[in-house]
């Protein structure tokens, strides 16, 4: 009788639960939304409690779902939102405070004054990435000096620090009762307070951000058994494997030979090229990151392209402007006209990502006649998104030496076929959408199914990975560069808007 993997794919807007078959099938799911908290401008939360609520409720659900099949779940993988910072207590697992979400900007200011003292790129070399607000050490940092008491419970050692991976395996594994207070190197990678080279806490860097040791979870591989499960619907499954949810899809898209790569189509957009087995420095504006280790193997790297706004734009224009009922209905408009009509919207609400990493950034929207009407904005929107990733796309080939030949696509934009085809035009070579399209929760599966001995290697894995979609460039090499010309005109003119400590989002 076949088994089966779960995984836990907790996102920024939304929590599932999802059993896959071992050919990566997918066999039962449930997914619960939970609240996005804007306490003031700039500021963005999350209520870990209730992260924890719709954990179980998915849980529960995909297991009822899956019927008397679920008692064969071998292991349970878990994918998450990265950067999102929590605190809380070990003996009551009650959280200090809202977790501060990876889009919060709260730290610009915290920013500007590290920058100007040690400069935006002191840490590269140890951690592969700029100071930003986006990394969890200035939240953390943020968290210790600003909630009532932290500092002091730190002292006496009942204060907890995690991104969402280590908050939910500890609640998992039995909580307050003995949890698990661990992390994996993905994860660690990205709070700026691992060293990538070592995959160990860095002590300078604990120091020059304030935090305490005594806070921090063991680093861990990306696929090993860390302990059963004690609680939900799933008490007794192994949890084998975390993952941040940009590396668990390049898991579940099978890029495991460096030059591979993949673009995730979220809120924001994530394009991972696998690096090999020693971290690259970027030079072009990109991210150094831990791509997966798998149990006691060497860890493998990858350059990262992060852009902040792409899923959310197309949420902006239906909740802020109106303009769709539904984030669906944008295809049908944009394709009311047949090109931009000479709009660029650059959506730099909360400042600029890769490659560009411009906090003074604002949004605008470029090129406005009398000709513009709604849909000429609505293809504006979805064009910003392929725009972006070729920004990333260019830094990436000039960082590593490679071309790719093609782009592997997932996230739930990619049913955006009029987008998929424009990315594939604007890039100049193909893009390809797997047929499972559940990558990010497939990978954490792939990563479980790993450790519990289900899969013998990455190797075989990369049988289970089928091509879906294709699109194809059809534009002509003159159109494709006067489109992005305009572009980059357009993102020159959203710097400057903001002084990097204002908090606008």
């Amino acid at each position: 009788m076949s088994e089966y993997l779960a995984a836990l794919d907790q996102g920024t807007t939304s929590t599932r639960c999802i059993v896959f078959d071992l050919d990566g099938n997918l066999a039962a799911s449930a997914q619960r939304e939970h609240r996005q908290i804007y306490p003031q401008p700039g500021w963005v939360e999350h209520d870990p409690g209730e992260i924890w609520q719709r954990t179980q409720e998915v849980i529960a659900e995909a297991v009822e779902r899956l019927g008397p099949a679920s008692r064969r779940i071998a292991a349970l993988g878990i994918a998450n939102q990265r950067e999102t910072t929590v605190v809380w207590r070990r003996s009551t697992g009650e959280p200090l405070a809202p977790a501060i979400v990876w889009q919060d900007t709260r730290v610009a200011g915290d920013v500007s004054d590290f920058s100007g003292r040690h400069g935006q790129d002191l840490f590269r070399n140890k951690t592969g990435l700029p100071l930003s607000t986006y990394f969890s050490a200035l939240k953390l940092r943020w968290l210790l000096n600003h909630v009532p008491g932290a500092r002091d419970l730190a002292r006496r050692g009942d204060l907890l620090f995690g991104t969402i991976d280590t908050f939910l395996l500890w609640n998992l594994t039995g909580g307050p009762s003995g949890g698990v207070h661990a992390t994996d190197v993905t994860n660690a990678s990205r709070t700026q307070l691992m060293n990538i080279d070592s995959l160990s806490w860095d002590p300078d860097l604990l120091d020059l951000f304030e935090v305490p040791p005594s806070v921090l979870p063991q680093i861990r591989s990306s696929s090993e058994i860390y302990e059963a499960a004690r609680r939900t619907a799933l008490a007794g499954v192994p949890v084998a494997a975390l993952l941040g949810d940009q590396q668990a899809a390049l898991v579940g898209q099978c890029c495991f030979v460096p030059g591979q790569a993949k673009n995730t189509y979220g809120t924001g957009c994530f394009l991972l090229m696998n690096a090999g087995a020693r971290p690259v420095g970027s030079r072009h504006g990109l991210l150094t990151t831990v791509a997966y280790r798998f149990g006691n193997a060497p860890a493998c790297y990858a350059l990262e392209g992060s852009i902040a706004v792409t899923g959310a734009l197309v949420q902006w224009l239906r909740d802020n402007l109106g303009l769709i009922t539904s984030s669906a209905e944008i295809e049908t408009l944009a394709r009311t006209v047949e090109d931009n009509g000479g709009v660029y919207f650059v959506p730099a609400f909360c400042g600029l990502f890769a490659p560009y990493w411009r906090q003074d950034a604002r949004g605008l929207i470029a090129g406005l006649t009398r000709y513009a009407n709604r849909g000429h904005l609505a293809r504006a929107v979805l064009e910003a998104t392929a725009y972006q990733t070729r920004d990333v796309l260019d830094a990436m080939e000039q960082d590593s030496g490679v071309r790719l030949d093609l782009l592997r696509a997932d996230g739930g934009m990619v049913a955006n076929g009029l987008l998929m085809q424009f990315q594939a035009d604007i890039l100049g070579r193909p893009v390809v959408c797997p047929a499972v399209h559940e990558t990010t929760a497939l990978g954490a599966a792939f990563a479980a199914g790993l450790a519990v001995g289900l899969y013998r290697d990455p190797a075989e894995l990369q049988a289970h990975w089928r091509a879906g979609r294709r699109w194809t460039p059809e534009m002509p090499d003159s159109r494709r560069e006067s489109l992005y010309a305009g572009w980059r005109k357009a993102v020159q003119h959203s710097f400057g808007w903001a002084d990097g400590r204002q908090p606008l989002c």
